[in-house]
């Protein structure tokens, strides 16, 4: 097995050789754009690095990855600085209890990956801290699907997969003006993107293909003229590259409601609990709240409220899933009573440090504004 310390070849004459005709030129002009205007990120290899013969990591490779998952770069950035600062491998991150994980993780949503993180990195540890190289080993792997195998074979083991994200299907829905709903052509996509990946550096290629479409190719007012690849897009010769990719009109999400309680002891504390480990935001901490679902609206008024007290409305939140919509009412007291069971205390200093989602940070926010944001030490 080709592991990290496998030879890749960087040399930017050979770039796309491998690849004939016209996506040839296609993948070589993109790569000579790309030595010259990749983006600077923390989980990076640039061109002159690898030229010097500086290798990726898997570990790194893959923990971006999972984290860019229906995630910004620029929300991503500190989280990944921070998890490699404190596991700064694959080992350390599966010694970690998995709450530190979690604690870790939050706020940048989709809680499954969180746990699916923990899960691999104790899977790989076991099996010596090493990650397989080919897309099919990879896809054994807790919350590894096709799309991340070939990103970390492409980029960390140089294997010619074709790595197709949202800035990748707009680059190429574009490049051959394809017409049919996205929903309905990732297989006609993923075919062009196959015929175009070089055998040589083909995740320079992949990452070439990403930075285009996150700055030139953009969802809107795209910036054609400075793109490497305008002779050869279709759209961008017909005048209107905004029409691609071609969407099918979104339905409105399903509102939910519900309500949420924040409880403050005397001494500051907010009292919470933590969610089962399975389903929406699964083995996220929150404050106590009513039983909503995706389906489903929870209890709406103080009756629902985890004790007896002087509960009273402090304002409404809204929160926006991927598959519905929420809103929460929400309800604050002040108390000197004892945690109810499946509950615990959280000090007003230690808030910030909570596993807990955007949401309640939201609640929590509503009640007592500014006890989530982390405190700076005097």
């Amino acid at each position: 097995m080709a592991l990290h310390d496998q030879t890749r070849k960087t040399a930017s004459g050979d770039s796309g050789r491998a690849a004939s005709g016209e996506n040839g030129e296609i993948a070589s002009r993109l790569l000579g754009w790309y030595d010259a205007h990749h983006r600077d990120l923390p989980w990076r290899i640039a061109p002159p690095e690898l030229a010097r013969g500086i290798r990726p990591d898997p570990y790194r490779v893959w923990l971006s990855e999972v984290m860019l998952q229906q995630t910004t770069v620029e929300a991503v950035k500190s989280y990944f600085r921070a998890f490699v600062e404190k596991w700064p491998d694959v080992e350390a991150l599966a010694a970690s209890p998995t709450e530190d994980v979690m604690k870790a993780w939050a706020g940048l949503g989709y809680y499954s990956r969180a746990r699916n993180l923990k899960a691999c990195a104790d899977l790989v540890a076991r099996q010596g801290g090493r990650f397989p190289d080919t897309q099919a080993e990879l896809r054994e792997l807790p919350g590894i699907g096709a799309y991340t195998a070939a990103a970390i074979a492409a980029i960390a083991f140089d294997q010619p997969a074709a790595v197709v994200d949202g800035n990748v299907e707009r680059v190429v829905s574009r490049l051959f003006s394809i017409a049919t709903p996205l929903s309905e052509a990732k297989g006609e996509v993923r075919a062009h993107v196959e015929c175009m990946v070089p055998a040589t550096r083909p995740g320079d290629f992949a990452q070439a293909m990403m930075d285009l479409g996150a700055t030139i190719c953009t969802p809107r007012r795209p910036r054609c003229m400075l793109c490497p690849l305008r002779e050869d897009c279709s759209a961008t010769v017909s005048g209107d590259p905004e029409r691609f990719p071609v969407r099918l009109p979104k339905g409105e999400k399903p509102l939910r409601r519900g309500a949420a309680f924040v409880a403050i002891r005397d001494d500051g504390a907010i009292l919470l609990r933590k969610r089962a480990d399975k389903g929406l935001l699964g083995g996220m901490t929150e404050v106590p709240t009513t039983s909503w679902t995706a389906r489903i609206d929870g209890a709406t008024t103080d009756a629902a409220a985890p004790f007896p007290g002087n509960w009273r409305p402090v304002g409404r939140i809204g929160h926006v899933f991927t598959h519905f919509a929420l809103e929460l009412d929400v309800f604050k007291t002040m108390t000197d009573g004892g945690a109810p069971a499946g509950h615990f205390w959280s000090l007003a200093d230690e808030i910030s440090g909570e596993a807990l989602p955007t949401v309640m940070k939201k609640v929590i926010e509503a009640a007592i504004p500014g006890a989530t944001k982390k405190r700076r030490a005097h």
